[in-house]
């Protein structure tokens, strides 16, 4: 137990040098939360680093303890650990990852700002503009160049090369986020703080040109580095050429028919190789001879332009070196700010890939509330560091832990693979079927390949009908102890881990693996007691190893902490086991633990609850009629064991249960069968529960579409009216129009005598007063000519009205219209014509 909780000690004081001491070297070099930097225009604020932080040892605290490494341990939160370092794209974002989620003191403020980072994250990956992909990148090629150049050393090709990668992808996630942006401002919140982060990236663009200009695609530094460098290199190119030309002529002389000797290469000298073993006129250097596998030769001509080749390759090391060491001479600082925040991208990105991956949810994270309020994290910093002695709970603090259909992520995980695994399986299996009938198997081996198929398909289907199944938890704030009872195999140390897990995973930013939204307290630790803890080196049996557990959590736990005990009281004789397990249970309720959650066998352990306020009771389901647990829980009911039905199912012999049951006895018979109706009765309870949380669903989706019903009524009403209104405009301006146009053309087709004014320069010739005609009253009549055609029309419709049906022509209009209505008491008439429907005065048509 000691060893693993050093060696997990050890491996978290590891991450101190993660990037080499040059680069993060102690506690110091951290950024604290708000600061910045001396240099603003190449730094950019951190809230704080997790990854960077310099884990701690075991004797730093209670927190960080071996009986909490341990606990750890139980829960298998290494595996966990993995399992979200897997999604990270990086070497060091994976060890990174790892690092962070094994730190044990992250505080509340810790807590959050990481949730807020696993947030953004996952919104940036369901947005998708901006790439988090970080596969492309040589981390370990960048940190090595870093020191390098700490240490003013050349970097070599590949170096610079991986440093122009890191700052190219930096440039691209910024401008996607800029794009991102520009179309909806709301991302830069909806993506903080990464976005904070993101467009903090100082670019060194002066370096990536620089880099680009003298290193190659495949990292080799490019013949225009340098003037020097291209003629060095065409020297060598010469030298090469020369040498192999001179090789290749001796060669020629020495080939005969039985073999040819062949041009070889040996440490940067150009030599002869001769097949076999036989005597050569070539004077040279033997090099490497051996029976049977010929001999190498550096002929004495060649010697000298061997050496001359050999400074030549100095020279254009040296070139290369020296256009190498010009990359040195930028100042690192903004690429080594740029590694570290792309690590931690990594980190957010591998915590927000594992959610989207096994659908998780955030977490609503909250501290438990005492009697003034809310704790804060000064004051739970300040009570930790109290002593226990002098610290009183107050019962009147309020608090959820809400985890509705909250999954193992371990579990999920081995399902999913298990289940990604046998359709691999059927997919080999169907092609290989598909590659033995195109070979012509026979009959047999058909038959026999059909029926593998077959039984991997059915294994595949049994794996999707049969997914791991959820927990669901509400414990409430009056509750401080949880006792699970039921059959063995019923599921109870899984969910005493899955709320374990639950807990660790939103204290190191990780979302919880359930199906609705989570309320679950801040726990400052997780103290878990489960499993054989027997210890043969230490002489300890398996009560023994129970009880130095159990002691450990009671002196390191707080008034924070989540407390998880497995068959409390379990390996000893069962009146002082149960004795132990109410005592320490009753302990845990009074001065211990935020939540404790315990298992029992023993059944004195489920009438705490009938006597203490403080404890709740709850069971495993068990399946009667098949006698199968169903995993699932049932609140405020004691559980039964079971051990005689689960014997009967693995085929204990009748009379080894029938004795079982009389030894048992009646009395226990009977509370059995009340446990009994009483689990009946809560799941009938559940059902009707199901039953009217499904028709309220039902009338809020019906509520729901009525609304959007009685809109869309409301919406078309309006638009029909404004539609209707829209034509009524349209047709009176038309015919407004229309019959402004016909006037003006009716007056324009009737001449007009001009007026006569003594003042006209033409004067008509007036007539005679008597020549003019004269009316029956003795009047003389002035009227035009047009005004007596009207006056005759007027008496002409007088002696005629037309009648409903009769076409008249309106003379207005110059057009034929068809008469709706008829009033003779006002003289007017409706007519349409075309479209247009006119009320007129009989004056103004003619039949």
């Amino acid at each position: 137990m000691h060893l693993l909780a050093l060696l997990a000690s050890t491996r978290m004081l590891s991450s101190s040098s993660l990037f080499g001491n040059s680069i993060i070297s102690t506690r110091k070099s951290v950024i604290p939360i708000g600061a910045t930097t001396t240099n603003c225009h190449r730094s950019f604020r951190f809230k704080s680093v997790a990854f960077l932080k310099p884990s701690i040892s075991v004797s730093d605290g209670a927190k960080n303890s071996s009986v909490l490494l341990d606990s750890l341990r139980i829960l298998e939160w290494d595996k966990l650990c993995d399992s979200v370092a897997s999604f990270a794209g990086t070497p060091l974002g994976r060890q990174a990852t790892k690092d962070q989620l094994w730190s044990l003191n992250q505080t509340y403020e810790d807590s959050m700002r990481l949730l807020g980072e696993t947030n953004a994250a996952v919104e940036i990956l369901k947005h998708g503009g901006c790439s988090l992909d970080f596969h492309t990148l040589d981390v370990l090629l960048v940190k090595s160049a870093i020191q390098n150049v700490r240490r003013g050393l050349p970097v070599d090709g590949s170096e610079a090369l991986a440093v122009l990668v890191l700052l190219q992808f930096a440039d691209n996630l910024k401008l996607g986020l800029t794009t991102a942006i520009k179309e909806d401002e709301e991302w830069y919140t909806r993506f903080m703080p990464l976005s904070e982060v993101i467009m903090g990236f100082v670019i060194n663009r002066s370096l990536v040109k620089l880099i680009q200009q003298v290193i190659d695609e495949d990292g080799s530094v490019k013949d225009s580095a340098s003037p020097n460098l291209k003629r060095l290199r065409g020297q060598l190119l010469m030298l090469e050429r020369k040498v192999y030309q001179l090789i290749e002529s001796l060669i020629r002389k020495e080939a005969n028919e039985t073999s040819s000797p062949e041009v070889t290469n040996i440490n940067g000298r150009w030599c002869i190789r001769s097949v076999e073993d036989q005597p050569r006129s070539i004077k040279g250097l033997l090099l490497a001879s051996g029976s049977g596998l010929g001999s190498i030769v550096e002929p004495l001509a060649a010697v000298p332009l061997n050496d001359e080749l050999q400074q030549a390759r100095s020279l254009v090391a040296k070139a290369e070196e020296d256009v190498l060491l010009k990359l040195t001479e930028k100042d690192i600082e903004d690429v080594e700010n740029l590694l570290k925040s792309t690590i931690r991208l990594d980190v957010c990105k591998a915590r927000a890939s594992h959610s989207i991956s096994f659908g998780g949810t955030c977490p609503d994270l909250f501290i438990a509330e005492d009697a003034d309020g809310y704790f804060t994290t000064e004051t739970h910093l300040s009570r930790s560091r109290t002593s226990k002695e002098s610290f009183t709970f107050d019962c009147k603090r309020k608090w959820i832990l809400y985890l509705p259909k909250a999954y193992h992520p371990l579990l999920l995980q081995q399902h999913r693979q298990k289940l990604q695994k046998a359709k691999k399986d059927v997919s080999s299996a169907t092609a290989e079927i598909r590659r033995r009938r195109l070979q012509g198997e026979n009959l047999n081996e058909r038959v026999e390949s059909d029926m593998h198929l077959s039984s991997l398909k059915m294994q595949v289907t049994k794996l999707e009908e049969n997914p791991p199944v959820p927990v669901n938890f509400f414990i409430g704030w009056k509750t401080r102890v949880l006792v699970i009872t039921g059959p063995n195999t019923g599921g109870k140390t899984i969910c005493l881990k899955t709320v374990g897990l639950a807990a660790t995973m939103a204290k190191s930013g990780l979302h919880v693996l359930s199906s609705e939204p989570v309320h679950i307290p801040w726990f400052d630790s997780v103290f878990a007691d489960i499993g054989d803890e027997q210890s043969l080196s230490q002489s300890l049996s398996t009560f023994s190893g129970h009880l130095k557990q159990i002691s450990a959590i009671q002196a390191h736990a707080t008034s924070q902490s989540l407390v998880l005990l497995d068959e409390v009281g379990a390996g000893t004789n069962p009146i002082e086991g149960a004795a132990l397990g109410m005592s320490l249970l009753e302990s845990f309720a009074e001065s211990g633990a935020l939540l404790t959650i315990s298992t029992t066998h023993h059944g004195e352990l489920k009438t705490l609850k009938y006597s203490n306020a403080a404890f709740e009771n709850s069971c495993m389901e068990f399946d009667e009629e098949n006698l199968q647990p169903t995993y699932k829980i049932l609140w405020g009911v004691p559980g039964r064991s079971n051990a005689i039905s689960i014997a009967e199912r693995l085929g204990l012999p009748s009379i080894v249960l029938d004795k079982a049951r009389e030894l048992y006895g009646a009395a226990s018979a009977e509370i059995n069968e009340v446990i009994i109706d009483m689990e009946k009765s809560k799941q009938d309870f559940q059902e009707h529960i199901h039953e009217v949380r499904h028709h309220l669903m039902l009338s809020r989706d019906l509520h729901k579409k009525l609304l959007i019903a009685r809109k869309k009524i409301t919406e078309h009403e309006t638009s029909e009216r404004y539609r209707k209104m829209q034509e009524i405009t349209e047709a009176a301006s038309m015919a407004r129009m229309i019959l402004n146009k016909k006037v003006r053309q009716a007056r324009a087709s009737t001449p007009i005598q001009p007026s006569q004014t003594p003042t006209e320069d033409h004067r008509q010739p007036s007539l005679p007063i008597n020549s003019l005609p004269v009316s029956s009253e003795g009047n003389v009549n002035t009227s035009s000519p047009s005004e007596k055609s009207a006056k005759k029309l007027t008496s002409d419709a007088k002696t005629d009205i037309p009648k409903v049906g009769d076409t008249v022509s309106v003379y207005s209009l110059r057009k034929q219209a068809t008469v709706l209505k008829v009033e003779p008491l006002k003289e007017e008439i409706l007519v349409q014509a075309g479209n247009m429907k006119l009320k007129l005065k009989l004056s103004d048509l003619r039949t």
